[in-house]
């Protein structure tokens, strides 16, 4: 079984729902010595499937698959029906779908591939997998991670059984990891949450979160960190499949600032500051996914178009150091970086 000690250098590419994180980013970050990752979150599960085999076929190096766990049913439907109405009223060309009660995103489906194909790295997002899903795919040979925001979650992901711990600090780009929805984001600051945790904890912890240089890379490894997971810096790279819009507004002089918003989705999640955000974070309600499904049409229509402010720019607040060119590139940099600053 794959463990984290076995990484030639200890960073891995977050799995970045939506189209970010590509087979190519995968193949180029654990051919370099990392981990790369795919993100199931919102993918068939065939689609999924095409994207473990077409990894498997180009590199021999472990590699993750990130699944979102199943959210539990709306409970305000009137808020979300309020919400597209207004969304409606801005934008009369948009069509809408029914508002679904519930959406596992193929959870039972997705593992039953990730067995199936013996992937070596699974982790989880939004809480815990059940038991017997765990056993599961423990017994095929997968290390299996949960990604935590907080003391507590780390302890019931302990008791889950998996292998290694995430720790998602609050300066991360895109979603929060909360095990609930309508949970707040805690704001203890990376560094200090990491070692929160590793009071408590024995698993090898990943830290995460706004990392942007070597210095901080080895800082975090120095305290306590097995890896480090960066997403944002990955955005950029030759091999990112960000839409070029996003990509731009990473080095835009108008994007000044992250924020944490629920405009797009329902869920807590940083992203550059826009025009969207400004106009609906307050009336947004805390139903995720059924938000995402509601603006994912309005998202997909400013992508075509260009329109960053109407996107949402998923970025941590390291954003403005986010680098081009190939991927194995940025990757060796940064831990060039990080050797530099232990020995300096």
């Amino acid at each position: 079984m794959f463990t984290l000690t076995a990484l030639e250098i200890p960073i891995i590419a977050a799995p970045m729902a939506g189209g970010a994180s590509t087979p190519n980013l995968a193949c180029a970050v654990s051919e370099a010595g990392g981990l790369g990752f795919l993100a199931g979150g919102y993918k068939t599960p065939e689609a999924l499937a095409e994207q473990i085999v077409d990894v498997q076929q180009r590199t021999d190096h472990a590699f993750g698959v990130n699944l979102f766990i199943p959210q539990p049913p709306l409970t305000d439907r009137a808020a979300v029906e309020t919400y597209r109405d207004a969304l409606g009223r801005e934008y009369p060309a948009a069509t809408f779908g029914e508002i679904a009660d519930a959406d596992d995103d193929w959870f039972a489906e997705k593992v039953a591939v990730v067995i199936e194909h013996r992937v070596p790295v699974v982790s989880f997002t939004f809480g815990l997998p059940p038991r017997d899903a765990a056993e599961r795919m423990h017994t095929a040979g997968s290390f299996l991670i949960a990604t935590v925001t907080s003391v507590a979650e780390a302890l019931q992901a302990v008791d889950r059984g998996v292998d290694a711990l995430c720790v998602q600090g609050p300066e991360s780009g895109g979603h929060r990891a909360t095990f609930t929805t309508s949970d707040e984001p805690g704001t203890l600051a990376l560094g200090e949450l990491l070692i929160a945790i590793r009071e408590v904890v024995t698993l090898p912890l990943i830290a995460a979160g706004g990392i942007r240089s070597g210095g901080q890379i080895a800082s975090l490894l120095a305290n306590g960190a097995a890896a480090v997971q960066l997403g944002t810096a990955f955005l950029r790279t030759d091999e990112s499949g960000a839409n070029p819009a996003h990509q731009s507004a990473l080095l835009d002089p108008r994007f000044t600032e992250t924020v944490i918003t629920r405009a797009f989705s329902g869920r807590p999640a940083r992203g550059l500051s826009n025009a969207f955000i400004t106009a609906h974070d307050a009336s947004a309600p805390h139903e995720y996914p059924q938000v995402h499904h509601l603006t994912k049409g309005l998202r997909a229509d400013a992508a075509r178009r260009g329109d960053p402010h109407g996107l949402a720019l998923w970025a941590g607040t390291g954003f403005r150091e986010a680098r081009t060119g190939p991927a194995a590139a940025v990757l060796l940099g940064l831990w060039i970086d990080a050797r530099a600053a232990v020995s300096s």
